[in-house]
């Protein structure tokens, strides 16, 4: 079964989502310039998830990427939930009132995020107001602090990371009389996502990582080339702090059986993701609330214990944040799921959106027509476009990653023979042969990054 050229566009364009920033009169003008995303599902139904909002209290955007494991359930609930307990960890005291007594007045509520998403991105509408109240429970708790919140934004995004990880297991221990409710808080606990999460706010970025997902930035160099600075470490059995973290936090008997087959205790690939209570609560914890659940097979639910499940938590949702003032030299931001990065390096990706990059902008004055217009030169410059080859036919950026990622032989060109075999894998298959694969790339505005060290020299 071949797929044409234009079926594979279909497939390839199907998650597309860009997003430009307004500028009103040259006003609120805003380091982030634009971005484009895009996924492609191996896993059916997808495992990925992605995030991208405005705060609205800090006027920072961020962008999320979630690859789930053992089933979506955990990705989709950290996708809809850890932007707005990063939000609230940032909000002042005053603005914490505010929102506090809105809900007790049942008055609306300042809303907290500005949502860019892709008309599939689903939701659990049936549990948000479920959500709600635990988002409500945490600014709770930062408002009895009795002193003003004030976290740093590094403090902010760890303080979030940890408190959604002990919502999600706290959820599924309480007792729940809905059962939607009670099956949905079991499959996100036993199900597990890591996620990558960056925060832009004029020349501050910062980003927040848990687990295998990464995120690069593409710097181009003053000679004219290009660059790559990595931006976090990917948390598995190939870092060597990881396994000396680990080291550190079980006993010297455990370290021939921390790590087996490079997988956490010989299960799991990153050594830190949210949710996987399976290698977080003592196995008396997981029997007791597996006892008392209704059918665990029908949900998915993965049970088994490692044989030398000894000392948990094994596992950490705690991210790594690293800080990074933009200079009008870095031109955008790549976040992906570990399905791009097992098929494309670092300088590859960099390489590719920048000579993406490099095309559109030739492209754009070609398109001014001379006058007047006629079938012939309209056909020539047609013409041209097509012996530009197909490559130059995705005007989103990572749908081009994905492209090249899936279909690319070893000259680094793209295949169409391998692209349609990749794309037309039966759903057994398709996971040996690649991941799911969720990127989003953020492109700079330059100007507004160096009007800024003009204004604060």
């Amino acid at each position: 079964f071949q797929l044409s050229p234009s079926q594979i566009n279909d497939v390839l364009r199907a998650g597309e989502l860009s997003h430009k920033i307004l500028y009103l009169n040259g006003k609120n003008a805003n380091s982030v310039l634009r971005f484009e995303s895009n996924q492609l599902a191996s896993n059916t139904p997808i495992e990925d998830r992605r995030s991208a909002a405005t705060c609205l209290q800090t006027k920072g955007m961020m962008f999320g990427v979630f690859d789930g494991h053992a089933g979506s359930a955990c990705a989709q609930a950290v996708s809809e939930r850890l932007l707005h307990y990063i939000a609230v960890s940032l909000m002042s005291r005053q603005t914490l009132e505010e929102i506090e007594l809105a809900v007790e007045c049942m008055k609306p509520v300042l809303p907290i995020l500005q949502w860019h998403k892709h008309p599939n991105d689903v939701e659990y509408r049936e549990i948000t107001s479920q959500y709600f109240e635990n988002l409500r429970v945490y600014w709770q708790h930062l408002l009895d602090l009795d002193t003003e919140p004030g976290f740093s934004l590094e403090e902010a995004m760890i303080c979030a990371f940890k408190r959604l990880d002990s919502d999600i297991s706290l959820e599924v221990q309480a007792p729940q009389e809905n059962e939607l409710m009670r099956n949905i808080a079991l499959q996100v606990a036993f199900s597990g996502a890591t996620a990558c999460v960056a925060h832009i706010d004029g020349v501050h970025l910062h980003v927040a990582n848990t687990g295998d997902c990464r995120a690069i930035l593409g710097v181009h160099e003053e000679d004219g080339t290009w660059s790559t600075l990595p931006l976090t470490r990917d948390h598995n059995a190939f870092d060597e702090f990881e396994i000396r973290r680990l080291k550190r936090e079980h006993p010297r008997s455990e370290e021939k059986t921390l790590f087996v087959n490079d997988r956490l205790l010989g299960i799991l690939m990153p050594s830190r993701a949210f949710g996987d209570v399976q290698l977080k609560w003592s196995k008396e914890l997981q029997h007791s609330i597996l006892e008392n659940s209704c059918d665990v097979e029908a949900l998915n639910i993965y049970q088994y214990v490692p044989p030398n499940y000894h000392t948990p938590p094994y596992l950490t949702a705690e991210p790594e944040v690293t800080y990074h003032k933009l200079r009008s030299k870095d031109k955008f931001l790549v976040i992906a799921s570990d399905g791009l990065w097992e098929m494309l390096s670092n300088e590859k990706v960099v390489n590719l959106v920048a000579g993406h990059l490099t095309e559109l902008n030739v492209q754009k004055p070609q398109l001014a027509f001379e006058k007047p217009v006629n079938l012939g030169y309209m056909h020539s410059l047609l013409l041209q476009r097509k012996n530009r080859g197909i490559a130059s036919l995705d005007q989103n950026i990572a749908t081009h990653l994905i492209r090249h990622a899936i279909g690319s032989n070893e000259y680094g060109e793209v295949d169409q023979e391998k692209l349609a075999a990749m794309l037309t894998l039966p759903e057994d298959l398709a996971r040996m042969y690649r991941d799911d694969i969720t990127v989003t790339v953020v492109y700079f505005n330059s100007e507004t990054i160096e009007n800024y060290y003009r204004n604060n020299e």
